[in-house]
């Protein structure tokens, strides 16, 4: 019983083996993760299988470019909150933890407020802007609009399960996402047939309200870790900057990401294909799925390094990421041909039509390889993250998105068009230049964590070690 009682407690990583306490940190992580997913997979689902079809399916997907640019700031700030967390956690600064929690609370009630007004408002336009099909359009505002309004619901739990990670508990965040995906399976049931994309999307943002409740009742239950006063709440400008320091290159990477989908789904919306436009839904959720040991495995370095370095064992560091990225590497030389003999499978979940499940699983046979890139790539980019450097991470998703994916998806659709190959060919250049956006990314993060140069962002108040970053 203690041992189990030990899962929902603060775990100190920098004692023990690292590749232990990276494992149990991410496994948790790992599923809290495939819950999370779970979300979006199941409105897919539901929506895909009813009466609507693969239309409504196609319109929770081009919804979902336009959601991700307008919570991808928020996201980052999350995540500047866990580094800032995990490293006062390991310094056991209670007092400068607890300031730091409340700052994060305050942070996120102002970011639900502006959310909640601009976000119905710029709706229509960036829709008309993705040049979305007159028959996805007021399914995918509809989807938006309900979404936007309840967003306080998922800004606090991803800032309170942000905390939670900060302090080494990923397993609590876990079990209250596990609770709330069946809740949300029961509404996604209950309203899709009256509501359509509408109802999925009112049933998800009810079951985030209450998993963003049950994260607040535990955090506020660890007063032996930190004490919150209404002193804590007030905005305190020197935590803010730091969190936002820690936290906007993050957002911005997001954003430059979201921005970059939305350019890559106009290009999809482009062909005037409802069957692409749904395939690339099926596609891009059971990617989802695939990534997720990955991202898991950044989360888990990025608080690993974090832990370390504000408790001052830097000499942790380098033989933690060795074992991070074996760890991270092996999962996904084992996960990668799985998801391709199951695949058809998974993508009979969304759908009986058997072409759109042809056409779905071609286009996972050109991305499959990426996953093994970006196994490798989160873990570095997780610990440059941990150390303080979020700067590094982004300027490389930027490279990636805007530099390489982009510039190369539309060229060779051009080119493929200019040739008079076949429309499904012309279609699969759009995974292709993903393909080469991630491999590229794995270069140029390699590079970038053998110079070192992401060693000069841990401040200095941690440093006991400083022999370790010359």
């Amino acid at each position: 019983m203690g041992k189990f009682k030990d899962l929902f407690t603060p775990r100190n990583m920098s004692q023990g083996t690292p590749w232990k306490r990276i494992a149990e940190f991410a496994f948790p992580l790992l599923i809290g993760n495939f819950a999370q997913q779970l979300y979006n997979t199941v409105d897919a689902v539901v929506v895909g299988n009813s009466r609507w079809g693969y239309t409504a399916l196609a319109s929770v997907g081009n919804a979902s470019p336009v959601l991700n640019l307008l919570l991808a700031l928020f996201v980052g700030i999350a995540t500047g909150a866990g580094i800032l967390v995990s490293q006062y956690f390991g310094a056991k600064d209670k007092e400068s933890l607890s300031t730091t929690i409340g700052n994060c609370i305050t942070i996120t009630g102002i970011a639900s407020i502006v959310i909640m007004i601009i976000g119905p408002l710029i709706t229509g336009p960036m829709l008309r802007a993705l040049g979305t099909l007159p028959s996805m359009f007021d399914g995918c505002r509809a989807y938006l609009n309900i979404f936007f309004i309840g967003i306080a619901g998922f800004f606090f739990y991803n800032i309170f399960a942000g905390i939670l990670r900060g302090l080494g508990d990923s397993f609590s965040a876990l079990l209250f996402l596990m609770i709330t995906s069946v809740i949300n399976i029961f509404l996604d049931l209950a309203f899709v047939d009256k509501m359509g994309v509408a109802g999925v999307a009112l049933a998800t943002i009810i079951a985030q309200f209450i998993s963003a409740i049950l994260c607040m009742r535990k955090i506020l239950k660890l007063k032996d870790v930190f004490t919150l006063k209404k002193a804590d709440l007030k905005i305190n400008g020197e935590f803010t900057k730091r969190i936002i320091q820690l936290g906007l290159p993050s957002g911005i990477s997001q954003a430059i990401f979201s921005l970059a989908m939305m350019v890559v789904q106009r290009l999809i919306n482009s062909f005037g294909d409802e069957m692409f436009v749904a395939a690339n839904v099926m596609v891009m959720r059971v990617d989802g799925y695939a990534m997720l040991p990955n991202f898991s495995f950044g989360q888990a370095m990025g608080t690993y390094a974090g832990q370390n370095i504000g408790a001052g064992r830097l000499d942790r560091l380098k033989e933690g990421t060795k074992q991070g990225l074996i760890m991270s590497v092996s999962t996904a030389l084992v996960l990668t041909p799985l998801v391709l003999l199951f695949g058809p499978y998974l993508m009979r979940l969304f759908t009986p039509e058997q072409e759109l499940i042809r056409i779905s699983m071609s286009m996972m046979y050109i991305i499959a390889a990426g996953y093994i890139a970006m196994a490798a790539s989160q873990v570095l980019q997780g610990v440059m993250r941990g150390a303080g450097d979020t700067l590094t991470p982004m300027w490389i998703g930027f490279s990636t998105t805007i530099v390489f994916r982009i510039p190369i998806a539309y060229t060779m659709v051009y080119l493929t068009k200019k040739w008079g190959l076949p429309v499904l060919t012309q279609e699969k250049m759009v995974f292709l230049s993903l393909l080469c956006a991630w491999v590229a990314g794995l270069i140029i993060t390699i590079i970038v964590f053998r110079t070192g140069k992401w060693k000069k962002k841990i401040n200095k108040e941690f440093l006991k070690e400083s022999d370790y970053l010359e």
